[in-house]
C-alpha cells in the first residue's frame, strides 16, 4: 500500500491549551494509519488530547474530499505532528510575598492525509 504525497491534504489547529508534549503522545500513535482505523483509535484511548486530535483529523478528511475530491475510506495519515505555541505566563502567590511564575504551554497540532495508491 502506497501513500500518493502529491495529494496531501491538511489541516491546523492552532492555540491548543496543551502541552505538544503530552499531544505528540497521542500523534504517535496514529501516524501512517488509516482514516478510519485512527479515528477508532482516538475514540477509545483515556487521553484529554484526544478530542482536538480527531477534530482536526475531521477537518483534514472534509478538506480532502471537499477540495481534491478524495475519498475518505481511502485516506492515510501521511504527516501528524505537534509544535509548541507560545506560552501564557500566570503567576503564583508563594510564601513572605513572593511570586512564582506558571508557564501553561500551549500548541498547533498538524495532521495531513494522503489517498493510498492501490498497486
Amino acid at each position: 500500500m502506497a501513500v500518493d504525497t502529491s495529494t496531501e491534504t491538511k489541516a491546523i489547529a492552532r492555540y491548543i491549551r496543551m502541552s505538544p508534549h503530552k499531544v505528540r503522545r497521542v500523534l504517535d500513535q496514529i501516524r501512517g494509519r488509516s482514516y478510519r482505523e485512527a479515528l477508532i483509535i482516538l475514540e477509545f484511548m483515556p487521553y484529554r488530547a484526544c478530542e482536538p486530535i480527531s477534530k482536526v483529523l475531521r477537518s483534514a478528511a472534509a478538506n480532502a474530499e471537499h477540495n481534491e475530491g478524495l475519498d475518505r475510506a481511502s485516506l492515510v495519515i501521511s504527516q501528524a505532528y505537534a509544535d509548541g505555541g507560545p506560552a501564557l505566563k500566570r503567576f503564583r502567590p508563594r510564601a513572605q510575598g513572593r511570586a512564582y511564575q506558571i508557564r501553561k504551554p500551549t500548541c498547533h497540532i498538524t495532521i495531513a492525509v494522503a489517498p493510498t495508491t492501490e498497486e
